[in-house]
């Protein structure tokens, strides 16, 4: 008789719009193992499953820290009732956790002091980081991201109580295999129930097995990006009714490291709560961020192939976005399954045409590389340093748009997009080198051939001042730069063939050498004075620096505005060809996002 074997759920902490999916293990009849899902439709050997989900509420009602979601209040500053500021930002787990966020806690009572700004955007800055408001998930549910909110064929919450003991009322909430918690259920212990059903009889065949989960938490609330001018670029003011550029020939570039889920693992990334690392909660954050940019192009790096498969591809197709794609060419043993990851540009249909695709496959390139300068007695060692599985991919696009700027109207407006993760390990400084020359050389091909603006983005995990970052900046690598030391192989020299001819410029560089209009003296003060970068758009316990970049063609478009950098992990540029904005967003969000 079909059985069950093991319940579990990735994470014990629900998050308010974020797909619960339990992991069912399943023995069948001839006791073969396997974790499908037996619905009604197609019962095995007379049976199937049943699931339900219930809200557990206790008469005793339960306040949530704003600091720590995943822990109930004991604590409630007084201030901020007095001065009407949200009450779920007064309640905290204990003194400690309201004296170390005092610093920022007290801007809530300052601000509530001297009047809420005329437009109210700033309030959701200030007024902390988590809110319980129903409003949390708004803009994915209406994207049409969220399609599970159904939560099976029940109403969401049935006015008949299914149970009700010892100062708790059980509300049954959902008869689907999974669950998406809704603004309701924050504070509440969620219960998943999964039994065994004669498809004869309809009745349950053996006992329930069940999960209670910790109290449902709200989704954290996201600092608001801001555009900033550059120089004299008058851009900012052509903000269509949807809150796009309009300008005639500009368009925005968004860069941006997901960290793949395969990497976002609690060994790797201990100090972040597993709720935070989990897959569920991290896309719903990241499509919310990737379209809140309204971006025209989208260079994504670290996405697996099955989240662009079945997420990224299909969500941002519904805002508009054609897809293209290009993944490692090695995968990843993420402890289930074999997992690869890669490289996705995305481009606005209305905005751009795709006209060629190339994919660059640096593996390839050590093997020609090794075959051309390597004795036979060393290729062996060569290839196991050269062998990285790091991919590039290159888009062509053309312009739907006109661009008034230039002196043949009818020429067609074209632009490369090159989109790239480097290999990320820190003593292979020779390898990420070679690797961006090899990039650069093919994009010099290309230019040559069509007399094309470049926009090369990505992580290319190098810091300001090292050789790739060089190469990438000023077209050359000092013979003396140290990085250089690192040549076991010889591919490295003679280091004057480490030279490029794209007028290539990075995009916060330029920022910090026109300077800005307004806010210009505030973000001055988080770029670095010594290399015009950011201080930084990879935010880790172990490592804080700049590691991504965008840059582009100097001699054909133009820098006009930067999002606003705020003191953490938030990267942004922009362009114009012959008008055209530029866009770049910071590495992994780890459990941020």
């Amino acid at each position: 008789m079909l059985s069950v074997l093991r319940v579990h759920l990735p994470s014990d902490i629900p998050i308010v719009g974020c797909e619960l999916s339990p992991y069912v293990l399943l023995r069948r009849p001839d006791q073969t193992v396997f974790t499908d899902d037996v619905p009604e439709s197609s019962p095995i050997e007379g049976h199937f499953l049943r699931y339900k989900w219930y809200r557990i509420q206790s008469d005793k009602k339960v306040a949530i820290c704003s600091i720590h979601p995943s822990e109930q209040a004991t604590l409630q500053c007084l201030g901020c009732v007095k001065a009407k500021i949200p009450i779920a930002k007064s309640y905290h787990c204990s003194p400690k956790c309201f004296s170390d966020a005092w610093q920022h806690h007290r801007v809530l009572h300052e601000r509530a002091a001297s009047a809420v700004n005329e437009n109210g955007n700033e309030e959701e800055e200030i007024f902390g980081r988590f809110n319980n408001n129903n409003n949390n998930n708004q803009s994915l549910s209406t994207s049409q991201s969220l399609p599970t909110l159904t939560n099976g064929s029940t109403p969401l919450y049935p006015a008949a109580v299914t149970q009700r003991s010892g100062g708790e009322t059980w509300f049954e909430v959902g008869r689907a295999k999974t669950y998406t918690p809704t603004a309701d259920d924050i504070g509440h212990v969620l219960k998943f129930e999964c039994v065994v059903v004669d498809a004869e009889t309809k009745s349950p065949v053996g006992h329930a097995n069940t999960i209670l989960t910790s109290r449902v938490i709200p989704a954290p609330s996201p600092s608001p990006r801001r555009l900033i001018s550059v120089g004299n670029a008058d851009v900012a003011g052509h903000l269509d009714l949807d809150g796009r550029l309009s300008s005639t020939g500009t368009f925005t570039v968004l860069s941006y490291n997901i960290l793949s889920d395969s990497y976002a693992t609690s060994d790797l990334y201990g100090y972040c709560p597993s709720w935070a690392l989990s897959w569920p909660y991290r896309r719903q954050n990241l499509l919310r961020e990737i379209v809140g940019y309204r971006a025209d192009i989208v260079c994504l790096q670290e996405v697996q192939s099955d989240h662009f498969d079945e997420f990224f591809a299909p969500e941002l197709d519904k805002h508009g976005y054609q897809a293209l794609y290009k993944k490692k060419t090695a995968e990843v043993f993420n402890g289930s399954v074999m997992t690869i990851d890669g490289c996705a540009t995305f481009f606005r249909r209305d905005r751009f045409s795709h006209v060629k695709k190339y994919e660059v496959e640096f593996n390839k390139a050590a093997q020609s590389l090794t075959d051309a300068l390597v004795p036979s007695a060393q290729k062996k060692n060569a290839l196991n340093r050269l062998v990285k599985d790091n991919v590039a991919l290159i888009v062509v696009l053309e312009a739907k748009f006109s661009n008034h700027g230039v002196d043949n109207p009818g020429k067609r407006q074209l632009v490369c997009v090159a989109n790239t993760h480097v290999n990320v390990q820190q003593d292979l400084k020779d390898v990420k080198l070679w690797q961006v020359h090899t990039l650069l050389k093919g994009l010099e091909k290309i230019a040559a051939s069509a007399d094309i603006p470049m926009l090369v983005c990505g992580d290319f995990n190098s810091v300001p001042g090292s050789a790739p970052h060089a190469l990438l900046a000023i077209g050359k690598v000092d013979p003396m730069h140290p990085d250089l030391a690192v040549d076991p192989l010889g591919i490295l020299r003679p280091a004057t063939k480490l030279t490029h001819t794209l007028p290539l410029v990075s995009a916060y560089s330029s920022f910090a050498r026109i300077g800005g209009g307004l806010g210009y003296e505030q973000q001055k003060r988080r770029v670095d004075p010594a290399t015009n970068e950011p201080l930084f758009t990879n935010c880790t316990r172990d490592f804080i620096g700049t590691l991504d970049y965008i840059f582009y063609s100097a001699d054909s478009l133009t820098n006009g505005l930067l999002i606003t950098l705020h003191s953490w992990l938030n990267f942004v540029a922009s362009l114009e060809l012959g008008v055209n904005m530029l866009v770049e967003k910071s590495k992994k969000g780890e459990g941020l996002n």
